[in-house]
């Protein structure tokens, strides 16, 4: 396939354009006033050979001092260089180890790890430390949690359907970053459930066949039944497939050509519904996990449930049947003569077009429970009730009915894929324009498309190759966001114009390729980024370091490491670890913390979601900018409130916490309040006190071991403990 920065737009009905007059009237005025016309050729030109969509160029790694040993020092020491910027200098080993560990892993290190890394003194001590961190289960638990923001992971959500065995898409993700999956089959995986190697396969006798999917694979495709809504938000799983691929994956704000051409990008309104017609055939499956003995029992139940409810549910309904009939004949009488002619024939005598017709009427039609009850009869009300209420004991009484397990997934539709696709008016999906069908396709691509292993396998092979610029500089991009705060490009989902330019092109680029070269080994990227001295500096600026401040005050160029506040879930995983009860078990379903025996798991299995009648993400998740998983998240707002203070300062999680610590410090130093002191600090801001912090707690103590629930309580609301110097 060959990739293309133009994009390929030559079948547009050019007409499109201002077929929304106040839409394309607001446009062109803005275009006007602003000089140039970015729908046409003017602006292909200048993305032409826009940084984001040029091949990838093999960069030399510059020349430096001999003690820069690591590449990526060499390309950040020549910048600093040019600007006269001077470094702070290493951090200390106990804020460096504090620092990678809750990186890597979310967690703090414990007082056993902090006393050997300071012991250890070869020449590699911390790249041991961060092979350790990498090759542990904890790392695959924080590093999920990045994605699964960046692929708007919800538990549930008022438009989603497949909320029952999200988790299961989560525990992929997990466990795929523990076996450091590559990067281009974690993703084709999540597209089409397969490695793009292993999707079909040949007989000794030369017939191809569809390739069974590995164990366990089909449960990424969690990432595309996410996006998939009931009846008339069917449309919604090939939208939001569209606009969270082209964020995640591409780099690429897609999402604005829904409704008009991208006002600065090459990506048309036909690009856009080109892209969504890739997964318009696509629908959601419902996969039951239960075992068979499971299953027999299961119907077993469901048998005698119905059979004790047939009785009652038959006397409710002749009892209601002449009064619901009155009402769906007063209101047949009042539809159009043709419409009420199409409902008062059978099903089997309507032709498919009037099925449409009275299938559209349904609603209308339909007798819901409080309309019936507003003309019954007193008495007949009484006996309503009655029934119904005996109906409520046969289903509590038989209520042993075992839980059936199930997953959604997704497949293609044979029928959905013969059917056209058409731009949508305004993103309408019960608007479409018959005038203006789209085929299957997607934009910075020009070619030829081989569609024989499938729409979306065609799309995702383009995707994920080396040739594709955006694949692998978006990915490296955001790996370095999480280590360092911002990405070398600051606008890790948006590479587009509006975006502006990376600050060290020629370092993204070759860490993009080194990417590639690893055979996109996230684990290398990681372990390659934070055993430079760039990530080991201090974060502390000295008086004496004024000049580079003032130089470069937002740390562009990264003359000191940036001081970055935890995120939720590494506040709450660190309070948990330190009173000694945090479940580090690996999976398992979402808990929420306030109703949950299972409230002391990690973060990242805390329920988060949306719906409109109730909160379904936590306040404590809300308090930390979590976001809850409607839209891609690339990456966390940082804010300081006071919601924050108070949840470290009075939340009921905070204080039991505080008095288990309290309580294990004691039985460990066995109430040497020194000793204790020292353990209270390590196990929570992991260094020991300085002897100043050392005589103060003493006086505050005032002799007695059974204080140090408070003394717990203030290091868990000092500044150092939700950031990360």
């Amino acid at each position: 396939m060959i990739f293309s920065p133009v994009p390929t737009i030559a079948d547009k009905n050019t007409a499109s354009i201002s077929r929304r007059v106040g839409c394309g009237i607001f446009i062109a005025t803005w275009m006007y006033l602003a000089g140039c016309d970015l729908l046409g050729a003017q602006r292909s030109n200048l993305m032409a050979n826009w940084w984001s969509l040029r091949p990838i160029a093999a960069q030399a790694v510059p020349e430096g001092d001999e003690e820069l040993y690591h590449p990526i020092d060499r390309f950040l020491s020549k910048e600093r260089h040019a600007r006269g910027l001077e470094t702070v200098g290493p951090a200390d080993k106990l804020t460096l180890l504090r620092r990678v560990y809750l990186d890597l892993t979310g967690l703090p290190p414990s007082p056993a790890e902090q006393q050997a890394f300071l012991g250890n003194t070869s020449v590699d001590a911390f790249e041991q430390i961060v092979d350790q961190l990498l090759d542990s289960e904890q790392h695959a638990e924080r590093y999920a949690r990045h994605w699964l923001d960046v692929l708007r992971y919800a538990d549930t959500d008022s438009r989603m359907t497949a909320a029952p065995g999200m988790h299961l898409w989560r525990e992929w993700i997990i466990n795929a970053l523990n076996e450091d999956l590559p990067y281009d089959d974690f993703v084709q995986i999540q597209l089409t459930g397969r490695r793009a190697n292993e999707r079909t396969r040949m007989s000794a006798t030369g017939y191809r066949s569809e390739r069974e999917p590995r164990p366990g694979d089909m449960f990424a495709l969690g990432f595309l039944a996410r996006g998939g809504g009931k009846g008339e938000n069917a449309e919604n799983l090939a939208i939001n497939a569209v606009d969270t691929i082209s964020s995640a994956f591409m780099g690429m704000t897609v999402a604005c050509a829904k409704c008009h051409d991208h006002m600065f990008d090459p990506v048309s309104e036909i690009d856009y519904y080109s892209m969504k017609a890739l997964f318009d055939p696509l629908v959601l499956r419902k996969v039951t996990l239960a075992d068979a003995a499971t299953l027999m029992e299961a119907g077993k139940v469901r048998a005698e449930t119905e059979k004790a409810r047939a009785p009652l549910e038959k006397k409710r309904t002749d009892l209601l049947a002449p009064y619901k009939q009155r009402l769906y004949n007063e209101r047949v009488a009042m539809l159009p003569a043709d419409v009420r002619a199409v409902i008062l024939k059978s099903e089997k005598e309507r032709s498919v077009e009037e099925q449409k017709i009275a299938d559209d009427y349904f609603p209308i039609l339909r007798i819901d429970g409080g309309k019936i009850n507003a003309i019954l009869p007193d008495e007949i009300q009484k006996q309503s009730r009655r029934l119904e209420k005996e109906l409520d004991e046969v289903n509590e009484s038989l209520r042993s009915e075992p839980q059936i397990p199930v997953f959604y997934t997704v497949e293609t539709d044979p029928v959905r894929e013969q059917e056209k696709s058409y731009i949508l008016t305004s993103a309408d999906p019960s608007r479409p324009e018959l005038k203006n069908e789209v085929k299957a396709g997607w934009p910075f691509f020009d070619g030829d498309v081989d569609f024989r292993e499938g729409r979306i396998e065609a799309f995702a092979d383009w995707l994920t190759a080396p040739e594709n610029p955006l694949f692998a500089r978006v990915a490296v991009n955001r790996m370095w966001q999480w280590h360092f705060g911002w990405g070398l490009h600051k606008q890790s989902s948006d590479f587009g114009r509006q975006a502006g330019l990376p600050s060290h092109p020629a370092l993204l680029d070759w860490l993009a390729l080194e990417f590639v070269k690893s055979g996109y080994s996230m684990k290398y990227i990681h372990r390659l980024m934070v055993t430079s001295d760039a990530y080991r500096m201090k974060s502390d600026i000295t008086p004496a370091f004024a000049a580079s401040q003032k130089i470069d005050p937002n740390n562009i160029f990264l003359w000191h490491f940036r001081l970055q506040r935890l995120g939720a879930e590494p506040i709450w995983d660190t309070i948990h670890l330190a009173a000694g009860s945090l479940d580090l078990n690996i999976g398992g379903r979402s808990f929420t913390p306030d109703n949950d025996d299972s409230s002391q798991r990690r973060g990242v299995y805390i329920t988060r979601g949306f719906a409109t009648n109730r909160d379904v993400t936590p306040q404590f998740l809300q308090t930390f900018d979590v976001d809850d998983g409607r839209v891609p998240c690339p990456m966390r707002t940082q804010t300081v409130t006071a919601p924050q203070s108070l949840f470290l300062m009075n939340s009921p999680e905070v204080e039991s916490a505080s008095a288990r610590l309290a309580s294990r410090v004691r039985k460990e130093t066995e109430n040497d309040l020194k000793q204790a002191i020292e353990l209270t600090y390590r196990l929570t801001i992991a260094r020991p006190p300085s002897s100043r912090e050392q005589n103060l707690a003493l006086d505050y103590l005032e002799g007695d071991a059974e204080r140090l629930n408070h003394l717990a309580w203030l290091i868990f609301n000092l500044d150092e403990f939700i950031y990360v110097r």
